[in-house]
């Protein structure tokens, strides 16, 4: 899924193509051909080759997003898509150009599927008058303009006419994400064959594939389907019955397809395809696009509005943060902003702070094989570190132990997974209960980098905390598995852990579906004593009478002695470890008196987290078991590994506050000035190669 994600994004990309040079050009989307003649979309505009001439022709150049053209029986005529008046709307332009004609005038959206037979009317797809959920029917309207005709009642989203037009091939189903690889839900439905004049309608074989876009020619219907996991082109006879693979592609999948008498058109990686339907061959077609797409030239753009990630350094000076593929770093009062990637071809992602603030470590794939974590000193200067990431796609929540020596993060199949920067050496200590989780685990270092808390969800789709051990690469639950457990945050004094949980998580029902009541669960936070020594927070208070001690006469003995104490503290504190006494500690988990929809928890300095309800971040005192009010209308996003900083959101703003404060109104706002200069064919290039990889 996440690789047809990365081809959408490419489309898209596309629109913004700078002057192509005189070679072979991929990614021509939805072909349709006539005789000699191809049309195809590419870069938003509609195009013609002619496989006798090899001339390619761009039949239209606006800015506007054009796609789905079909060419009408006779050849004369290309019916299209476009959204340059607003919404989605079927258009025809002339084969050889000129000013294109509207058809459909709704606001609904409109997308051209196809002609009648006969030519004189364009098939198309709307969600028009559809309610509460929209779904596709087809449409029909004439080349001469006036109102539309529905055709049937029934859902489809494509279709095909018969040779006799009496019948139509149809795909019922407007998929969320249609090119999801093997997808075996409630979106995959069979083909459908409807009688035009009973509706009548035959069901074509299926079972739980993803068939698609179906195109009726002669005996057969030819279409798409992810049978033997890579989708390619079928037949299915109407008169015998048999389903038939007709392309045997592996890896990339056959997309888009249409067809004209004995041949067929087909996008696979990128290329456009003809089959010859009598003998079943293939031929890949070399298109050459020669075209100006002025819009789309390098330039300069602030992307301030574009931040989806921060991390605060240990001292509090900087920020880093992603921004459009790119990763700057900010300074809270004084300095320039700086872009330390400069990367406009790469998608550079989730920027964290090392915990002693020499290193930035992000993860990208400027290499072009794939994402792999990057390291730089903090100013960007030196050479960029690589550092493998194996058979992770993509990187999710990246923390660095306090220590510097691991990063942790969730990767694109839900596994947590480890990388040693030292030896340069990656290895899985878990997977996520199921894959909603990416992103949501929760994954937090201990504060003497010898554990790492998550929360996963079990067979009964509640979450529980669990911790991994670095030293004996085990892993063991903490919560009990019939509360749902998440967010859990180690407290600086390395003895507590907190967490959130619900006890009345209750089934839960689709917005539509009146079959359960909705539960609507109430979270409370906890607090953990780690080790069996260790008193309770709520250990009862008592004022006792304080018993001075007599001062030492020998002030320099008493000197020394403190030195030494001193000492001792800074080498005891260096060497503090977090101790679990995993016997018995479900009787050492206390709810803290805290009423709220709780969504979250962060440690603060030691023996104190922050709690955030809402918009609201709450700051709770272990030792006085009381919450303050910290500031509302701010989404906390970092702390520093040190506790004392704190990264928050404010509206537009970003901004920088010292934990150790009451409140956050002294909270100091960056200055953004993220420019970065936009190479839009690097982009393409590495984008491409990018989606085409998986």
């Amino acid at each position: 899924m996440k690789s047809i994600l990365r081809s959408i994004a490419v489309f898209a990309l596309l629109l913004s193509t700078t002057v192509i040079s005189a070679q072979e050009t991929r990614l021509l989307r939805q072909p349709s051909i006539n005789g000699n003649q191809v049309a195809f979309a590419y870069g938003g505009d509609i195009w013609t080759t002619n496989l006798s001439s090899d001339l390619t022709t761009r039949l239209t150049s606006t800015a506007a997003v054009e796609s789905n053209p079909h060419l009408s029986p006779n050849g004369k005529w290309i019916a299209f898509t476009s959204n340059r008046s607003g919404a989605n709307a079927v258009y025809i332009v002339s084969i050889t150009g000129g000013q294109a004609k509207r058809l459909t005038w709704h606001t609904s959206a409109n997308v051209t599927r196809g002609w009648t037979n006969d030519g004189k009317n364009v098939l198309f797809a709307s969600n028009r008058d559809t309610a509460p959920s929209r779904f596709n029917r087809l449409y029909t309207v004439s080349v001469k303009g006036g109102p539309a005709t529905k055709l049937f009642e029934q859902w489809a989203t494509s279709g095909s006419y018969s040779s006799n037009g009496k019948q139509l091939v149809i795909d019922k189903m407007r998929r969320w994400d249609e090119e999801w690889r093997d997808y075996r839900g409630g979106q995959n439905t069979p083909l459908i064959i409807i009688d035009l004049k009973t509706l009548t309608e035959t069901l074509l074989p299926n079972n739980k594939t993803t068939d698609k876009q179906p195109v009726w020619m002669g005996d057969n219907v030819y279409f798409l389907s992810d049978r033997t996991h890579t989708s390619n082109v079928w037949s299915y006879n109407t008169k015998t019955k048999a389903v038939k693979q007709i392309t045997k592609f592996k890896g990339t999948a056959v997309k888009s397809l249409s067809g004209h008498k004995s041949t067929i058109v087909f996008e696979q990686a990128g290329y456009l395809h003809t089959l010859d339907i009598n003998t079943n061959r293939t031929k890949r077609l070399k298109i050459a696009i020669k075209g100006d797409f002025p819009w789309t030239a390098t330039k300069w753009k602030n992307v301030n509005s574009r931040v989806d990630y921060a991390s605060i350094s240990p001292n509090g000076k900087r920020v880093v943060m992603a921004s459009r593929g790119d990763i700057f770093t900010v300074p809270v009062e004084f300095g320039d902003s700086r872009n330390i990637t400069q990367s406009s071809g790469a998608a550079d992602r989730a920027a964290i702070w090392s915990p002693k603030g020499d290193k930035i470590a992000w993860f990208s794939d400027a290499n072009g094989k794939g994402y792999a974590l990057h390291l730089t000193n903090q100013d960007g200067t030196e050479k960029t570190e690589i550092i493998s990431i194996g058979i992770s796609k993509m990187a999710w929540e990246p923390k660095w132990s306090p220590d510097g020596k691991h990063i942790a993060f969730v990767d694109d199949d839900t596994r947590i997974r480890i990388v040693n920067l030292k030896a340069k050496t990656i290895k899985t200590i878990d997977n996520a209960g199921n894959n909603l989780e990416r992103g949501r685990m929760g994954i937090t270092w201990s504060p003497d980098s010898k554990w790492l808390a998550y929360a996963k969800s079990g067979d009964n789709s509640l979450k529980q905390i669990k911790v991994w051990s670095l030293t004996t690469n085990k892993t063991k639950a903490i919560t009990d598995p019939f509360a749902d457990s998440f967010s859990p945050a180690w407290d600086l004094d390395h003895k507590h852990l907190y967490f959130l949980a619900s006890t009345n998580v209750a089934l839960r029902s689709g917005w539509a579906n009146t079959s359960s009541m909705t539960s609507k669960p109430s979270y409370a936070a906890y607090v953990i004593n780690l080790a069996k020594k260790d008193a309770s927070p709520f250990k009862p208070k008592s004022d006792e009478e304080e018993v001075k001690k007599e001062k030492s006469k020998d002030k320099k003995n008493k000197k020394d002695a403190n030195k030494k104490d001193d000492k001792k503290k800074t080498d005891a504190k260096k060497d503090k470890k977090v101790v679990i006494d995993f016997d018995g500690i479900a009787r050492r988990i206390m709810a803290l008196h805290l009423r709220g929809n709780y969504r979250g928890i962060v440690a603060g300095p030691s023996g104190f987290m922050f709690i955030t309800e809402g918009s609201t971040i709450h700051k709770f005192d272990l030792k006085k078991l009381k919450a303050k009010e910290f500031g509302k209308g701010l989404r906390m996003y970092n702390v520093s590994p040190n506790g004392k900083h704190m990264v928050v959101r404010a509206g537009k703003n970003w901004k920088v506050v010292k934990t150790s404060g009451a409140n956050a109104k002294s909270a100091k706002t960056l200055k953004l000035d993220f420019n970065m200069k936009l190479n839009r064919l690097k982009e393409w290039n590495q984008m491409f190669e990018e989606a085409w990889r998986y």
